[in-house]
């Protein structure tokens, strides 16, 4: 006489499915992310290790020729401090990135980076990934 039930249960757990979603959704992610690209002037950052970005900010670019940009808009050195202050906000939470070429004049950078140190606003030194 046979005992045993008919109806056995299978420990093992198919793990096909999950495998799946997981691929679909590193799929997603890595299409929606190269699509996201910051408005600014095109200039050679030098390298360094990290890469930072803050959808709060405001980029002041410097090109190899010296020429300042806020948000790819052309400003003299002299407007410069003003019209980072009025971008920044009444309550200057905005975040301050610096983009400078790779072939400007060190002093340029120390000119943004002392209007931010100044009026008090955070800033980011930007560069290219590694």
């Amino acid at each position: 006489m046979n005992l045993r039930g008919r109806n056995k249960v299978d420990p093992t757990f198919n793990m096909s499915s999950m495998t799946d979603i997981v691929f679909l959704l590193l799929i997603f992610f890595m299409l929606t992310s190269t699509l996201v690209t910051v408005s600014a002037i095109d200039v050679l950052l030098p390298k360094a290790g990290g890469k930072t970005e803050n959808s709060t900010s405001v980029a002041v670019t410097i090109t190899s020729k010296s020429i300042f940009y806020i948000d790819k808009a052309k400003v003299s050195f002299s407007e410069l401090e003003a019209e980072i202050l009025r971008k920044a906000g009444p309550n200057q939470q905005k975040t301050i990135i610096i983009r400078g070429d790779k072939d400007v004049p060190y002093k340029n950078v120390m000119r943004v980076i002392d209007i931010a140190n100044r009026n008090k606003l955070k800033m980011i030194l930007a560069v290219k990934g590694k």
